[in-house]
């Protein structure tokens, strides 16, 4: 019986792993519960990317594209995140044709007939994915399940200790956990006192954007002690459009645009809207609040699966010490692929930013060599698994977006503090 490969999700590392099975001759299944391919990148379609196009297109991807019509991209341009969708993630998928189906929720995933306490026929068992649609419940049995659904719908809260703070959920209509999409939300943050809550990319982009509009009062709280090293790699950082966000975002600090809090973590929300921390410091008068700390994965519908999980980033256990962001950035983080993905489950793999669980430090081209090597070795090519091979751009946190003005970056000139206004590229999915 050939029974497929189940991916779960339709984004960028869920198609890139359908068309490295494509491309062994193996049998896709993506089930993305969107109703569109990339439906997570098109929440952010207003943020252009650091990567240039040559490093957002994966290799098998572009095989399966090219006898299509495709028409690839300028390698040079940075895309945003609606240029991403459209102009690749959204015709890969329709490439892949019955290969995707969208609309269909994973809700669970199993060993036929087992639940996680149960040995026998754990190595000749098939997985049973449980997927909920419009029509009803159903069930796919599978011989691997490559689970690519990243972390986009688990945003980590404000609450300084991982928690939602007191108050947090009650003031859920005036707090937002995804970079403001000014095109269509200026009047929610024109005229306000704004707070960002947040140290990544995401955070920065966020700040930046707000300081273009008119009569705003930023409030940037930090957990860390000190601002530090937040502002990445500048001028030396291997990804110019990273650098110069670093910059942009420091040099709004120093113009007095923003206001930085240091050693805030949040433990209340008052009804008036005044943040508190747990030291007791205050942020009053606040209109509006942006959470941009990060997120983690959401493992609950792989209950039944025996997974190998470090208990604090809650990535693949030996996986997690080459990406602890207390030690590594994106361009320090080792090549991996097979060996430091695979669970004591047979056959289920994590990859993408799922794999990567609380850690920020991630890249597209990371995840297209995951799954190129997990794709070798569900197809029993286990020379081919074993020979990872990745270069990736140091210096900096590799984090979230950015919001470089220009599609092309000039080496010699792009990380320089910008000049006259600059504007966040907005653009519909």
């Amino acid at each position: 019986m050939n029974l497929p490969v189940v991916v779960v999700g339709a984004g960028p590392t869920g198609l890139a792993a359908a068309a490295e099975l494509v491309g062994r001759g193996l049998t896709p299944l993506v089930v993305e519960r969107g109703e569109q391919a990339g439906a997570a990148v098109a929440h952010w379609h207003h943020v252009r990317l650091f990567s240039r196009w040559s490093e957002l297109v994966s290799p098998a991807a572009r095989a399966v594209l090219t006898g299509k019509g495709w028409v690839e991209p300028n390698p040079d341009a940075y895309p945003t995140g609606a240029e991403w969708a459209s102009e690749y993630l959204r015709p890969l998928a329709d490439a892949l044709g019955q290969h995707v189906r969208l609309g269909a929720e994973v809700v669970g995933v199993a060993r036929r007939g087992r639940d996680r306490v149960v040995d026998a026929g754990r190595d000749t068992e098939p997985l049973t994915v449980h997927v909920r649609t419009r029509a009803g419940d159903e069930r796919i049995t599978a011989a691997a399940v490559i689970d690519a659904s990243g972390t986009w719908g688990s945003p980590n809260p404000l609450g300084g200790d991982g928690l939602p703070a007191i108050g947090e959920t009650a003031a859920a209509a005036r707090i937002t956990y995804r970079v403001p999409d000014l095109a269509t939300e200026s009047a929610r943050y024109s005229g306000k006192h704004v707070v960002v809550a947040g140290s990544g990319h995401s955070a920065l982009t966020a700040l930046v954007a707000l300081t273009g509009l008119d009569d705003i009062r930023i409030t940037w709280l930090l957990r860390r002690g000190a601002v530090g090293s937040v502002f990445g790699g500048g001028e030396a950082d291997q990804l110019p459009a990273r650098g110069a966000l670093g910059l942009r975002a420091r040099a709004a600090v120093e113009a007095g645009k923003v206001r930085v809090v240091t050693g805030f973590r949040t433990e209340a929300v008052e009804a008036d809207m005044t943040l508190v921390s747990d030291a007791g410091q205050r942020v009053e008068d606040v209109d509006e609040i942006v959470v941009l700390t990060g997120f983690r994965p959401e493992l609950s519908w792989l209950s039944e699966l025996r997974l190998d999980l470090d208990p604090v980033l809650q990535a693949p256990t030996l996986l997690a010490p080459l990406i602890d962001p207390n030690v590594h950035s994106c361009g320090t983080v080792y090549p991996h692929g097979v060996n430091e993905l695979s669970h004591p489950e047979p056959g289920v793999y994590l990859v993408g930013m799922k794999s990567y669980g609380r850690a920020p430090t991630f890249l597209a081209l990371t995840g297209y060599e995951q799954v190129r090597s997990v794709v070798a070795a569900i197809a029993g090519d286990r020379e081919a698994a074993e020979r990872v091979e990745l270069t990736l751009p140091e210096t900096g946190v590799c984090g979230g977006s950015g919001v470089f003005d220009t599609t092309e970056a000039d080496p010699s000139g792009c990380c320089a503090p910008p000049t006259g206004p600059q504007t966040l590229s907005l653009s519909a999915p």
